[in-house]
């Protein structure tokens, strides 16, 4: 190469499906035809791009593995041009191992396998894969090429990347399936920043995008310099080749690009590896004629697939942040987007109430899956207010969605009559309040049922917390939209999809004004039975969020009994979240497989 030249990497941010091994193979084989017409000598996939990530306990069938193994074997020979670099399970004597097989000239060349295996959050590797303790480095051509994944750049002091650079790396190639929460593309290129600069080496970092269960994984891949600049960086949820053009090594590196941020030292990052790692230096020079020149500055031709996003592949680009409400109503967009895709629902269906939180869901839905995708179905009783009903049809109309009115006056009446015999005389309570909501999810169920729609439940993170929701009520359903998403925020997020409207909001304001109630007895407030949202939520994100105990809060000034009542309320809804529908995680803690809490719990930390 000369001076007027570069090496051009693809980072190929795909999204794959777990367990979806011919169908993994084929997204892998488009995008590596895509970049090398763009020019591309390297093509980096995400972690386990053929498997899926994570993919649980799928990682003990040995049938599984095997076919991991064919579908490798398979998509070796499609790659006659440059270097792929392809995410896998590779089985070995001792176990599975989390692994990225170099593919060059029809055939895995090797294979590294990850180091750092993380088991904290939603994390479970140490279950599944045996941690490895070789770094090898490649020699092709000028290039010192390191190959890790996800975790192994996080481990404290750069292990197994400091012995990457040991070993003479000037390029390292990260692969990774880092989900996401709010903004975690902005510690995930501080960290790739401080520690490209720390080790004096360019690193090039693919991650993986799309939904999977409860996990969103946001893209946003990025290569940043020997000196810690960014270099590139892809948009955020949505797939994308990003092409990034490296100067010969010792070149004087490029400006940085607008948009690029701090490369200050990440917090947290995770222990090393335990005990020394094998340093493999790998001849691969009979590789060195697959890197091929490409003009500084050269652009890349239009490889928009039908009916995909505007621009599937850039260069040399550093796309834009998303903003906060933005950013996290994508994910949620996007999460319950691929949930039903991928599970193969027809279409969803809500019970719209005229509240909020309803009416954000059946937002994000109709944005999600197009407003022919959404059935809203209103269900009224004698405690319906006249706005919440006129509402709840307002909100399916501003979003064309279908919209039925069910009216359960008559069913309430008739099981509380066929109940008489067995409750007597005794006053109403909490009973009459959830058999109102049990008899909607028993509405919404049926309706399921009978068009094969997915249930979609509608509360969210507050409430869940502190048991303010029905068992098999307004509970029902086979995912939940707005799990982790506390009260106040939901109300945010509703003004931001307000304001992104040409024409009228979706989302009426009076919606949004109106005092939360659950409509279950008559005059109810949630302020009757809960502290104000705006009190009530930071106490539960420093509980559950934070582990905080309430001596914690006391200390910042939050009332005693207060405290001690969230935290009764926190404490005794455990069998409650346990039987809930899966959800989007957005935040660092959220409930399912961030937090795993035993059922039965006497533990009552000291208040002072």
């Amino acid at each position: 190469m000369s001076e007027s030249t570069v090496l051009r990497i693809a980072l190929a941010q795909i999204n794959t499906t777990v367990g979806d091994l011919p169908g993994n193979r084929t997204l892998a084989e488009e995008a590596y035809r895509k970049a090398v017409v763009a020019g591309a000598s390297i093509v980096v996939f995400p972690e386990l791009t053929l498997t899926g990530y994570p993919p649980e306990d799928l990682l003990l069938k040995p049938s599984f593995l095997e076919d991991t193994r064919a579908s490798l074997d398979a998509l070796a020979p499609k790659i006659t041009g440059g270097i792929a670099i392809v995410g896998w399970i590779e089985a070995s004597p001792a176990g599975p191992r989390n692994a990225a097989a170099l593919v060059a000239r029809g055939r895995v060349r090797d294979v590294y396998q990850k180091c750092t295996l993380p088991n904290y959050g939603v994390f479970d590797e140490k279950r599944y894969f045996v941690p490895a303790r070789r770094c090898p480095v490649y020699c092709v051509g000028p290039w010192r090429i390191a190959i890790n994944i996800c975790e192994d750049v996080w481990a404290r002091g750069g292990v197994p990347a400091l012995q990457a650079r040991e070993g003479g790396a000037n390029l390292m190639l990260n692969i990774s399936a880092s989900p996401y929460h709010a903004r975690k593309g902005r510690v995930r290129e501080r960290l790739v920043r401080f520690h490209a600069r720390e080790l004096g080496l360019t690193i090039a970092q693919t991650n993986l995008v799309g939904g999977q269960d409860e996990l969103v994984f946001d893209g946003q891949s990025l290569a940043a310099d020997a000196v810690g600049r960014l270099i590139a960086r892809a948009p955020q949820f949505m797939p994308h080749i990003l092409l990034v053009d490296l100067p010969l090594p010792g070149a004087t590196p490029a400006a940085e690009p607008p948009g690029a941020t701090g490369s200050d030292e990440p917090p947290g990052s995770v222990p090393p590896p335990a005990g020394p790692l094998e340093l493999d230096v790998v001849d691969l020079n009979d590789l060195a004629e697959e890197l091929r020149e490409v003009p500084a500055g050269a652009g890349a031709p239009d490889l928009t697939p039908a009916g995909g996003p505007a621009e599937w592949i850039s260069v040399q680009r550093a796309w834009p942040e998303l903003a906060d409400e933005a950013e996290v109503y994508r994910a949620l967009t996007l999460g319950l987007a691929d949930y039903a895709r991928k599970n193969g629902f027809r279409g969803v269906v809500i019970g719209v109430s005229g509240g909020i939180d309803s009416a954000l869901t059946a937002a994000i839905a109709a944005d999600a899956l197009g407003p022919e995708a959404v059935v809203g179905i209103s269900m009224p009783s004698g405690y319906t207010s006249a706005g919440t009903r006129y509402d709840a049809r307002r909100v399916a109309e501003n979003l064309g969605i279908a919209f039925h009115e069910i009216p359960i006056g008559g069913l309430f009446e008739q099981t509380l009559r066929d109940l008489h015999p067995i409750l007597n005389d005794r006053p109403p309570d909490v009973t009459e309040e959830n058999l109102q909501a049990r008899i909607r999810g028993m509405i919404l169920m049926a309706f399921s049922n009978k068009f094969g729609h997915l249930v979609l439940a509608t509360g969210n993170k507050t409430e869940v917390a502190v048991g303010y929701c029905t068992l098999y009520g307004d509970m029902v359903g086979g995912f939940s939209v707005l799990k982790d998403v506390l009260k106040t925020q939901v109300y945010r997020l509703a003004e931001w999809r307000n304001a992104q409207s040409p024409g009228a909001p979706p989302i009426p304001a009076d919606t949004i004004a109106r005092p939360p109630s659950a409509e279950l007895r008559p005059d109810q407030k949630d302020t009757d039975s809960l502290p104000p949202y705006e009190t009530l939520d930071p106490i539960v994100k420093a509980l559950v969020e934070d582990d905080a105990a309430p001596r914690d809060l006391l200390a910042q000034g939050f009332d005693a009994a207060m405290i001690e009542r969230v935290f009764a309320m926190i404490q005794g809804n455990e069998y409650k979240r346990r039987q809930a529908a899966p959800g989007i995680k957005i935040t660092p803690r959220a409930f399912g497989r961030d937090r795993r809490y035993p059922l039965t719990n006497r533990y009552r930390p000291r208040a002072v």
